[in-house]
């Protein structure tokens, strides 16, 4: 039986704003959240998340982005294919091309919405945000909750 959404959080806590998708959903934790929201804690993702996200109806991904924008830009992303990933991917990006790449050859595949946040490309080592990361948090969980009353007028909450 398919699931409504999964809140899936990617990234690497001990690379400061590499973490920025695994504290995001651990600060989601602390919320109530309607039937039929799960929330995860994806680490670095990779393949054995596949077959937990082919539960679901929709996936919202939330991840570091090593990109052209400033640090702590947030971009809401719906890319069709997995090449539409290669540009937004953070430094575990291996990992989450993975999990896209087979999303999009499962049938029938969940919708999956990105919430990129950009972080700046040289990694340095840590678990403390940026305080440029850190200050678009409470915008990307007013965001999640956002795209979970979307997705309420599609799936039936049981």
């Amino acid at each position: 039986m398919m699931k409504n959404i999964l809140i899936l959080g990617i990234g690497n806590l001990v690379l400061n704003d590499a973490g920025v998708g695994i504290h995001i959903v651990h600060m989601l934790k602390s919320f109530v959240m309607p039937e039929g929201v799960d929330i995860l804690d994806g680490g670095m993702g990779g393949s054995a998340l596949i077959s937990t996200v082919q539960d679901y109806n929709h996936l919202i991904l939330i991840d570091a982005a090593h990109d052209d924008y400033p640090v702590g830009t947030v971009r809401r992303l719906s890319p069709n294919m997995p090449n539409d990933y290669s540009q937004l991917l953070s430094l575990h990006d291996a990992g989450v091309r993975d999990i896209i790449d087979a999303i999009h050859e499962h049938v029938p595949m969940p919708h999956v919405d990105m919430l990129a946040v950009s972080v700046n490309g040289r990694p340095t080592l840590g678990m403390q945000l940026s305080p440029e990361v850190r200050r678009v948090i409470p915008q990307v969980v007013q965001l999640i909750f956002e795209m979970i009353e979307e997705k309420r007028s599609i799936y039936l909450f049981c």
